[in-house]
Order: structure tokens, then C-alpha cells, then sequence
């Protein structure tokens, strides 16, 4: 199968860290591989972010990633990328006229709406994954939501004309369905973790004789880790090391103010980003990893450590309710007192932390390594390149 992903902002090249690089990337890339191993010829196709790069590269045996001339050829913030869509789209629509795909995958919904413009005159099937959807971030982001007044509208008209819509969680598929996306169009894949890079065995980074809390991804308001700062007011004796994003970044600056202002400062590290071959070790290091956004479409950060055999508190929202329920503990958001008077029992209680870290190993192996969801992706695509929209299969709830 020749199998075009689109992902216009998140490359799957991309250094981590950053506020618009995170877990699509890593989705993107693990995917593009595992598709790769089963046989199939992959291109991804991402915005050009860096004048001279060039324009196919190599990533992978069977993987290749092509960037695509839309806007200026330097990094944009991702809510500013829509006006370059019609471009990005006519060079896709260039591309796949002299070479056409079999299935068109894409990620983020501006990759939807540019995957559309350009397959569909040609009869190619498109399926669409969100990774995050305008609706729910406006529902729990206000008028601090910088996605262009757009986004909704054209979200709702990809769910309508894509072959296939991916869910990444259960959670999600009630969202799509109040959306207007038509029920037998929605499977649910989840996204996957690298069983062979994250697991039990392995290095372990360096640490002191503290209980050590964890918490790691991009740092912008919505991760709340400034509900785990809090916390820690509660939780004597223990550190916290938030890996991810960079000194001088706004919100790692507004972190680090309110450790100082809590009295924190000697048990409240930001490391920064962390290379993604040293981030297993550092999960490995830690007596609990805390992932407490406000909503998350899914969330590979529990999953990973879940992997690494590191008991996980996450928030009861989206993907964690999939991955998290029955092998870690969920709180509800925005409640620093119900995760500090967690993080005292689990820290007081090893063999609470033991049992939850070998159910968490367990769920890991059984159902997210990348193997499996390539395979179920897969099968997504064979559905929409035959046409047939009836209930698709339901995987990883």
C-alpha cells in the first residue's frame, strides 16, 4: 500500500519539547515506521520550516518525509498556519496527481482540510485524526484559545467528507458524535508506545535520597503543572523534576516563579527538554510520574511511564480514562489537595507503587506496543479504500 501521512506542524523529525512539538510527532514518526515494517511504502508530508532543507529525506527504510513549501520558510506558530493551507494543499494535489496514493492519512485538523483539497478530485480516500479538537479546547480554554474562529467549522466538514475518522480514545468518539460525524465512520485506534525503548529494564538517571515526582511534556497552561507545584506544598520531603520546554519560554518562567513564590525552589527542578533516547531513563529514576492536564486527547506521557513500569497519576480526562483507569490513579483537574493527599499515600506505600507499576507494564504490552496499532490502523485503511463505512473495529478502550 502506498500510504501518504500528512502532519502539517508536527514533524516527525522535529526536536521535542517545544509548544508545538509533542506527542503528533512522535505519533507521526512511530507510526510511519510500524506502517513501514508491515510492508508498506510511507511518505509524510510536513510544512517546510528551514530555508535549504531539503525537499525528501529519508527517515526510515520505507519512510520517507517531504516538505512541503506553504508560508515562509521558518517555524510558525501552528493557529497562524491556516491561511497556507490552499498552498500546501495545491502542491499536495501536484505531487499525488504524478504520483497517487492509496490512502491519504491525516493529522491535525489543518492537515484534514488540506488532505480534502487535495485528494478528493482525484477519488483518493482520506482518513482524519485530530489529535485535538477545536470544541473541546474552546470548552476549557475560553477566550484564551488562539485557534483562528475558523477551526470548528472546518473540523466538523472533515468529519463529514473524510472516508474515516480515528479516534484516539473512547472519550473522543462522544465528542466526533456531538460534532455531527456519522457513527460508522469513527474507529478507535489509540496511539502507541515503543515497547523496546520504554520498558522496566534499563539505565536509570541519577537522583538524590528524595521521593522523586516527575512530570514531562510541553510546558504550556494546559498540562497543569502548576496544579503539581502546588501539590508539592503538601507533600514534604519530595522533589519534582519537570522536564520540557526551555529556560526563558513563558510559561517554564511562570513555573518557576510560582516554585519560588511557594517556598519551593530547593524541591522544584526544570531540567528543559530531554533527548527522547535519555527520557526512559529519567522516568525509570522517578518513584511517580504526575500528568494532571486540564483535557488531553490522549496523552503518551502516562502511557510511557506505564511502560517503564512507573506507577502514573494522571487526570480524569480523555485518552487517561482509556489508558489509565485499573493501573494508575486518576483525580479530576485543577485539584492540587486530591493529588497531594494521592502522591502522600503512593509515596508511604511501596507496595501500592509496585503493584500499580506491574498492571501498568501489563496494559502497556498487552495493548499499545506500535505493532498492534499498525495493524489496526491498517485496517482502517482497507475499510475506506473499499468503501465500507460500517462499524469499524474498536480498539485499545
Amino acid at each position: 500500500m502506498r500510504i501518504a501521512l500528512v502532519s502539517e506542524h508536527a514533524s516527525p523529525l522535529a526536536p521535542l519539547g517545544g509548544v508545538d512539538a509533542g506527542g503528533q510527532n512522535v505519533h507521526v514518526a512511530a507510526l510511519a515506521r510500524a506502517l513501514a515494517l508491515r510492508g508498506h511504502e510511507v511518505t509524510v508530508y510536513t510544512r517546510r520550516t528551514e530555508p535549504g532543507r531539503a525537499d525528501r529525506r529519508a527517515m526510515a527504510p520505507g519512510v520517507t518525509v517531504e516538505h512541503v513549501p506553504a508560508g515562509p520558510a521558518e517555524p510558525i506558530s501552528k493557529d497562524r498556519l491556516l491561511p497556507y493551507m490552499p498552498e500546501f494543499a495545491a502542491y499536495l494535489h501536484h505531487r499525488w496527481a504524478a504520483d497517487r496514493p492509496d490512502v491519504v492519512h491525516a493529522h491535525f485538523w489543518m492537515s484534514g482540510h488540506a488532505a480534502l483539497l487535495a485528494a478528493e478530485p482525484m477519488g483518493v480516500p482520506v482518513v482524519q485524526t485530530y489529535h485535538a479538537l477545536g470544541t473541546v479546547k474552546r470548552r476549557w480554554q475560553g477566550a484564551a484559545d488562539g485557534s483562528p474562529p475558523e477551526r470548528i467549522g472546518i473540523e466538523r466538514e472533515i468529519g463529514r467528507r473524510a472516508q474515516a475518522v480515528i479516534a484516539t480514545c473512547t472519550d473522543e468518539v462522544r465528542e466526533l458524535s456531538a460534532m455531527g460525524v456519522p457513527h460508522g465512520k469513527i474507529a478507535v485506534v489509540p496511539c502507541g508506545v515503543d515497547l523496546g525503548l520504554f520498558r522496566p529494564d534499563g539505565p536509570v538517571a541519577p537522583r538524590g535520597d528524595r521521593p522523586r515526582i516527575l512530570s514531562i511534556g510541553r510546558l504550556v497552561p494546559r498540562k497543569g503543572v502548576d496544579t503539581i507545584i502546588r501539590a508539592m506544598c503538601e507533600t514534604p520531603g519530595a522533589e519534582l523534576i519537570i522536564a520540557g520546554g526551555a529556560p526563558g519560554e513563558e510559561e517554564a518562567d511562570r513555573l518557576a516563579t510560582l516554585a519560588d513564590a511557594c517556598g519551593l525552589a530547593d524541591r522544584v527542578r526544570l531540567i528543559g527538554s530531554v533527548a527522547r533516547g535519555d527520557v526512559p531513563a529519567l522516568m525509570r529514576s522517578a518513584d511517580v510520574v504526575v500528568t494532571v492536564p486540564w483535557y488531553e486527547p490522549f496523552g503518551m506521557v502516562p502511557l510511557e511511564a506505564m511502560a517503564c513500569g512507573v506507577p502514573v497519576v494522571a487526570s480524569a480526562v480523555g485518552g487517561h480514562l482509556d489508558t489509565v483507569a485499573g493501573c494508575g490513579v486518576l483525580i479530576p483537574p485543577r485539584r492540587p489537595r486530591a493529588l497531594a493527599r494521592v502522591l502522600g499515600d503512593l509515596l508511604a506505600r511501596p507496595d501500592l507503587r509496585a503493584a500499580l507499576a506491574a498492571a501498568g507494564v501489563r496494559r502497556a504490552r498487552a495493548r499499545y506496543g506500535w505493532a498492534t496499532v499498525a495493524a489496526r490502523t491498517e485496517a482502517v485503511y482497507r475499510e475506506a479504500i473499499l468503501g465500507r463505512l460500517g462499524r469499524l473495529a474498536v480498539v485499545g478502550g
